[in-house]
């Protein structure tokens, strides 16, 4: 097979077709299997506060774990690929998207975006995490330079950011969000204001926040960094707009994440990131399968626990060379070239 039939967006699509097949009783089994379990060991975590708060913490990490499937669950919804039904991945995408803090229509736009544009120079900023070039970063003001810094230091990213994202960013509507959207957006704000009151007026405010903040926290921290090193690896992608492929974009600028199989299960398979950018179609739980249906598909980026954390090192994207750096690269370049300084 020709090198150029590798990026041929038709071939995959007819490759990875038999996999766009959602089971109702998967689908069915999978709700159960983790929302069950994460509002079970939310029940735990309340009323082991009359024991202990460590063991509450104890209760939060597998709490988050299923919180993180959840999540799984509602970003398939917004793509359509939980179910065969329309009808049915919004109704679960709605209701899971309670439980994750986020609407339907506004992660649904985002991310589709962030899916028909991933490694595109020109149309970042969408559903991505903020990266720029280092000439950008050279000709940027000094404000930018530092606010870049700041945005991608990983106390900020990974500590603060999700938090941010989460309650307080998710709760706005774009400028160019639709009506639909901004309905959404607003009724599920309103939805979330009520669950949170009923909770907290019931239980108790302090008992609210010492079990919800532990779980919602370890559980957004981890999406977040799954999110970012899917996508932040040395050799990644990214090009200008008239060499941009869609599925080299997938296939070079999209990890296979390959976490033990008990973080795989708990993070819906989405490791197979190259996988779910060549086809979001398939459902989460087929993602393996398709994976392992094609030779291609297992020679492509591959980070594991150990080797993901250089990504914490990169800062900008290096446009001449074609891979990320980090602040030792940029001192080297500064050296050799004067249009950047400080």
């Amino acid at each position: 097979m020709s090198k150029n039939s590798n990026y041929d967006i038709r071939e995959w699509k007819k490759k990875l077709a038999p996999f766009e097949k959602p089971r109702v009783s998967a689908s069915t089994w999978q709700l159960v299997n983790s929302v069950g379990p994460f509002l079970l060991l939310w029940v735990l975590a309340y009323l082991s506060l009359e024991i202990s708060f460590w063991l509450t913490l104890l209760c939060a990490v597998p709490a988050a774990g299923f919180l993180v499937r959840t999540f799984i669950i509602f970003h398939d919804c917004t793509h359509y690929s939980f179910f065969k039904s329309r009808k049915a991945n919004e109704i679960v995408g709605i209701i899971t998207g309670l439980f994750t803090f986020c609407a339907f229509e506004q992660w649904k736009r985002t991310h589709t975006t962030h899916h028909a544009s991933n490694g595109n120079l020109e149309k970042r900023g969408v559903g991505d995490v903020w990266t720029m070039t280092l000439q950008e970063y050279a000709d940027a003001t000094p404000f930018k330079r530092i606010a870049y810094r700041i945005y991608r230091n990983p106390i900020v990213m990974f500590l603060i950011g999700p938090l941010y994202i989460f309650l307080i960013d998710y709760r706005f509507n774009a400028k160019t969000a639709s009506p639909k959207e901004k309905r959404h957006v607003w009724l599920t704000n309103v939805a979330l204001v009520t669950i949170v009151c009923i909770v907290g007026f019931t239980i108790g405010w302090k008992e609210y926040i010492l079990v919800q903040l532990p779980i919602f926290y370890v559980a957004t921290f981890s999406g977040v960094w799954l999110f970012y090193v899917q996508h932040q690896f040395e050799d990644g992608y990214f090009e200008h707009n008239e060499n941009w492929n869609f599925v080299e974009a997938a296939l070079k600028g999209s990890s296979y994440y390959k976490l033990p199989k008990i973080l795989q299960w708990f993070s819906g398979n989405i490791g197979y990131h190259h996988v779910h950018h060549l086809n979001s179609r398939v459902p989460n739980y087929l993602l393996e399968q398709a994976h392992n249906s094609d030779e291609r598909l297992q020679d492509v980026p591959t980070l594991t626990l150990l080797t993901s954390l250089k990504s914490l090192t990169f800062k900008l994207w290096d446009d001449r060379a074609k891979k990320f750096i980090g602040n030792k690269d940029i001192r080297e370049f500064i050296k050799q070239d004067k249009t950047i300084s400080g």
